[in-house]
């Protein structure tokens, strides 16, 4: 196994990280989901993630077991939360503790930031990251960063945002494969902000849960390859089977820096299928944005809002 540095946080992190979606999918049992992560960890993959609202919360339920006897201690434990006001992100969080069945997550992140609103919503002064600050303050969690799969611009206005509150994330995640660059390219807008500023970056979607794959462009190792070569700190990867988890051991086995040659050649043979994002729908529809479908994750608009509203 690989490990980088995530971002400024000093934490080690294996290069390539267990997605906690594909853990709690139809055809992938209880026991089935608690031999992958503990395979994944017993053979050095340390980082793990997950998200309040994944399967209903079945995917957290299941890592937390997984986590039992001994494992929780090798494991770099992340999750996300959709709350947007401080009681909302407050009460998912404590949610998720219990489901992960843990005293202290290691990173939260804001996830799905896909709308220009989301950081004002975010950073207001009974929004979520209040609520993750004191939590921080309180021990049940170590690190913050946020997530989102839209547009590149919305991670810069969220960093833009932070800024102007005094605050620094420890970590973004976003797409980051082999079609991105040609795309409303995470690669090429956020991805060097994020190295200037020493927040660590966590790849996903590198293959698009597969549907980057019916592009016929690129292979799965391909496709890690890719988004290894980044100055990523994590590429988080789905991983529903045994032959999937080995799929991705041996993507890190076989990594090396890919020459401009070797980068310029996969680029080129994906630079038609990319052009238009179909192979990306994350971005191009709202099929993926799960707090559209859901709104009532988010909670209420902030309150000072909603006075000025009413005034």
């Amino acid at each position: 196994m690989i490990y980088r540095t995530l971002g400024s946080t000093g934490e080690n992190v294996s290069a390539v990280g267990v997605g906690g979606w594909h853990l709690s999918l139809p055809h992938v049992d209880e026991k089935l989901s608690l031999r992958i992560v503990r395979t994944a960890i017993d053979r050095g993959i340390n980082f793990m993630d997950n998200c309040w609202d994944y399967n209903d919360g079945e995917s957290e339920r299941r890592m937390g077991k997984a986590l039992a006897d001994g494992y929780r201690a090798k494991a770099f434990l992340m999750t996300k939360i959709d709350g947007r006001t401080k009681q909302e992100a407050a009460k998912q969080l404590d949610e998720s503790l219990r489901r992960l069945k843990v005293d202290c997550i290691d990173l939260v992140q804001h996830h799905e930031v896909i709308r220009y609103e989301d950081p004002h919503r975010i950073f207001a002064v009974a929004g979520a990251n209040a609520a993750l600050v004191e939590a921080r303050s309180a021990g049940k969690l170590r690190y913050i960063g946020f997530t989102g799969h839209k547009d590149p611009h919305i991670h810069l206005h969220m960093l833009e945002v932070a800024t102007e509150y005094g605050f620094k994330f420890d970590t973004a995640q976003m797409p980051l494969n082999v079609m991105d660059a040609h795309y409303r390219s995470f690669e090429k807008l956020v991805v060097p902000e994020l190295v200037k500023q020493g927040i660590g970056v966590l790849g996903m979607k590198s293959m698009a849960n597969g549907i980057l794959l019916k592009s016929k462009t690129a292979t799965p190792i391909e496709c890690l390859h890719y988004a290894l070569n980044l100055p990523t700190s994590v590429v988080i990867t789905g991983i529903d089977s045994m032959e999937i988890l080995d799929q991705a051991f041996t993507a890190v086995e076989s990594f090396h820096s890919l020459s401009n040659e070797e980068r310029d050649a996969l680029l080129a043979k994906t630079a038609d299928a990319a052009a238009t994002g179909r192979f990306e729908p994350f971005k191009t529809t709202s099929i993926f944005d799960g707090t559209a479908q859901n709104p009532e994750w988010l909670g209420e608009e902030p309150p000072e809002v909603q006075q000025l509203m009413q005034a």
